[in-house]
C-alpha cells in the first residue's frame, strides 16, 4: 500500500465575535491549524493534524511548506504501513540510514518545534489509513480500548473573579461535567488576582467538583510557589504549566514546594523532552499534544514512560478533529490515562470540519468505534477555509 500523495493545507475557521474568548494568547478570532491529507494507491484516505500555536494565535506557511516542498517527495511511494520506520526516517534526517543500522537516535539540526509537528502530523494520518486498511479503530492497533466511554474534564475558564463562578457553572450543567480547567497567570496580571478568580470558583463549585488551573506557563518561579501558596486550601486537581516549559528545574522547585499535582507537556516535543520533565521530578500528570509531541507513535512511548514511572496521562486535546481523535484512541489504550479534555472555548476545527459530532454526556465522552480515527473530513469544509499561500 503505497503513499502516493500528501497535501498539507493551512486551514483557518473563523469563530463569530460572541463566541470570541480573550487570554494571554490575545483573542481568539479563528482557530487554525495544518490539516494533512494522504492518499495511497490502495484507495484509501488518512488525515492527520500539526500545530504550532492555540487558536489564531499563530501562523502555518512554514509548517504547510515544510509538509509539501521537504516531507512529502521522500515520502511518495512508500509503504504507508511502514508507520514508525517513516517516523524514525523524518526525525533522523540525512544521517536516518546510520540510526538504523546503529539501532540508536542520531542528531538532525533544527528539527524541534516545526519538523517534529510536521511529523506529527503525518504520523496521524498513517495510523489513520492503518486503521482503515484493517477495517479497525486505531484504539484496536494500540492494543484495545480499556472502556467505551471516559472522563472528560470542560476546558476553559477566563471570567473574572465575580463571574467565573457563573462561568464554570455554566460548564457543569452544559455537559455534566464533575471536572473543569480555567485559566490563570498573566491574563491576571498578579498571582493574587488569580488566586481570587480560584477561590471564587471553588465558592461556586463546591467541593465535589474539581477544578484544575492552566497558567499556560506564564507565571516566574516566585510567582508560581507564590499563586500555589494563596490557592493552597482550594484542593486543585492540578496546577498545569505553572512556568515556562524552558525552565524545567524551575518546573520542578514549583512542584517541590506546592502541595498540588503539576501537570506538563503541552509545549513538549517527543518521549526526550517528557524524559527530561520525570527525571527532574518535575511532574505528576504528563499532557503530550499529539499533534506536536511527534504523533500516535511518540504518544504511545510517551504512555510507555508514564507507566514505567507511576505516572498519569491526560493528553492536551484543545486541537482540531485528527489531533483531538489521536488523543481519544491513545488515551483509551493507555494503562495511564484517566481523563480527557473537552474544549468549552469555541472550536469549529473540531465541530465543524467532520460529520460526526463530537459531544458530552454525563460527564463522559464515547470512544470511537468506527475505522481508523473514526472522522469523515468536511472536504467543502477544508477547501472554503484554506489559507491560499504565495
Amino acid at each position: 500500500m503505497k503513499i502516493e500523495r500528501i497535501e498539507a493545507t493551512w486551514v483557518s475557521i473563523p469563530i463569530a465575535a460572541e463566541r470570541q474568548h480573550k487570554s494571554d494568547f490575545g483573542q481568539i478570532r479563528t482557530f487554525d491549524a495544518a490539516i494533512v491529507r494522504i492518499d495511497t494507491d490502495a484507495g484509501i484516505t488518512g488525515w492527520g493534524e500539526g500545530k504550532n500555536a492555540a487558536g489564531s494565535a499563530g501562523t502555518y506557511a512554514a509548517l504547510v511548506t515544510l509538509i509539501n516542498k521537504e516531507f512529502a517527495p521522500r515520502l511518495i511511494g512508500k509503504d504507508a504501513r511502514d508507520i514508525s520506520v517513516i517516523w524514525d526516517s523524518l526525525y533522523n534526517g540525512v544521517r536516518a540510514h546510520h540510526a538504523t543500522t546503529r539501532g540508536h537516535a542520531m542528531p538532525d539540526m533544527a528539527r524541534r518545534g516545526q519538523t517534529i509537528a510536521a511529523i506529527s502530523a503525518i504520523d496521524i494520518a498513517l495510523w489513520d489509513i492503518a486503521g482503515k486498511s484493517l477495517g479497525v479503530p486505531v484504539w484496536r492497533l494500540l492494543g484495545g480500548r480499556k472502556a467505551e466511554r471516559m472522563p472528560a474534564y470542560a476546558s476553559g475558564g477566563w471570567a473574572d473573579a465575580k463571574t467565573i463562578g457563573d462561568q464554570l457553572s455554566g460548564y457543569v450543567k452544559q455537559g455534566g461535567f464533575k471536572a473543569v480547567k480555567m485559566r490563570v497567570g498573566a491574563m491576571d496580571g498578579a498571582p493574587h488576582v488569580s488566586a481570587e478568580r480560584v477561590k471564587a470558583a471553588r465558592a461556586a463549585l463546591g467541593p465535589d467538583i474539581e477544578i484544575m488551573v492552566d497558567s499556560h506557563g506564564t507565571f516566574t518561579v516566585a510567582e508560581a510557589k507564590r499563586f500555589a501558596h494563596l490557592v493552597r486550601d482550594c484542593n486543585l486537581a492540578w496546577f498545569e504549566e505553572p512556568v515556562t516549559a524552558d525552565d524545567k528545574v524551575g518546573i520542578a522547585e514549583v512542584r517541590a514546594s506546592a502541595m498540588i499535582p503539576i501537570a506538563a507537556g503541552e509545549s513538549e516535543f517527543t518521549r526526550f523532552d517528557f524524559r527530561d520533565l520525570i527525571t527532574q521530578r518535575a511532574v505528576d500528570i504528563l499532557q503530550p499534544d499529539l499533534a506536536i509531541c511527534g504523533g500516535i507513535t511518540e504518544a504511545r512511548r510517551i504512555d510507555a514512560l508514564a507507566a514505567s514511572f507511576n505516572l498519569r496521562l491526560a493528553p492536551h486535546l484543545w486541537a482540531g478533529a485528527p489531533a483531538f481523535f489521536a488523543g481519544l484512541h491513545v488515551a483509551a489504550a493507555s494503562p495511564s490515562s484517566y481523563i480527557l479534555e473537552y474544549s468549552l472555548g469555541a472550536n469549529p476545527m473540531l465541530h465543524d470540519l467532520i460529520e460526526e459530532d463530537v459531544s458530552v454526556s454525563d460527564g463522559m465522552i464515547a470512544i470511537p468505534d468506527r475505522p481508523g480515527l473514526g472522522i469523515t473530513v468536511r472536504e467543502d469544509m477544508l477547501a472554503s477555509h484554506a489559507v491560499k499561500l504565495q
